[in-house]
């Protein structure tokens, strides 16, 4: 289930009074979270969410309102990708002021870890025993459950706290990936078309649509892929590989939250749009 589309901040946009994020006033369905996923096991009563985000709370209600997940059920794990705001902060609602969880495990790499672990308040979470830190290790399969699986590997980004993960997560023989935050494709050492013909869906970043989208800012100190230059790179792949892509994490800029015009033009070469509370079955 997707809990959340939008980059860390959400949209709208703390302070935003531009039109991108006024456009929220007169349509509140236009709303998104952070980007976030979880994987839901109905029949087990029990889920797995990757990225605790600063609304968690609204998307906890999200999934309990459109799962058979019973209400107010804690995830059976936390997988993170890094230390950017609307990727960890929400795991403060675990702590005692909030909802006191009991030992939740938390998945991320050796330096994700060790930051939650050496720094206030995140620290506290650890001491109390609200969170269980689970270390991971770049391209090693760690089993969550019997029939899910995650593969973390290391992707280019601003790496102030943390390295950056991104995942490919296993539902027995399916696959998905999960890369919502990564610099320029170019910068990765891996190539993302040889990834797309072996999974089942993709989940990537589309933070902006095209250059120019900030006019008041050097759009090269802020290196994530445009929108339109993936579907440049991809546009070689099978048409089956490109329906396999559903862009994810829109800053609150980005056209394609609010603009007909600009989602129909990624629609119509084949992609699609990660949208808030669509169920993938596997």
């Amino acid at each position: 289930m997707v809990l959340g589309t939008a980059q860390d901040a959400g949209y709208p946009q703390a302070a935003c009074v531009k039109s991108c994020c006024r456009k929220v006033a007169q349509n509140e369905g236009l709303k998104r979270y952070p980007a976030c996923l979880a994987i839901v096991d109905e029949q087990a009563d029990t889920y797995f969410l990757f990225e605790a985000t600063p609304n968690i709370r609204e998307q906890l209600d999200l999934l309990y309102q459109n799962s058979k997940v019973s209400p107010g059920k804690m995830p059976a794990g936390i997988v993170l990708t890094h230390a950017h705001i609307g990727h960890y902060a929400g795991l403060i609602q675990l702590g005692r002021e909030v909802i006191g969880a009991n030992a939740i495990p938390v998945h991320a790499l050796p330096k994700m870890g060790a930051f939650l672990q050496t720094n206030g308040p995140w620290s506290q979470l650890v001491e109390l025993e609200n969170i269980s830190i689970r270390e991971l290790k770049p391209d090693s399969t760690t089993a969550l459950r019997p029939e899910v699986s995650i593969r973390p590997f290391l992707v280019p980004h601003r790496d102030e706290f943390s390295e950056t993960a991104g995942y490919e997560i296993a539902f027995g023989r399916k696959k998905a990936l999960f890369i919502p935050d990564i610099d320029k494709w170019e910068r990765w050492d891996r190539d993302i078309r040889a990834y797309l013909p072996e999974v089942d869906i993709a989940f990537l970043d589309a933070t902006f649509f095209k250059d120019g989208e900030l006019p008041n800012r050097n759009m090269a100190e802020i290196p994530h892929p445009f929108v339109a230059e993936s579907m440049a790179l991809l546009d070689g792949l099978s048409d089956a590989d490109r329906a396999k892509v559903h862009f994810i994490h829109f800053n609150h800029t980005n056209p394609l939250l609010f603009d007909v015009e600009a989602q129909n033009e990624v629609l119509q070469k084949g992609y699609n749009l990660a949208g808030q509370g669509m169920k993938i079955p596997f």
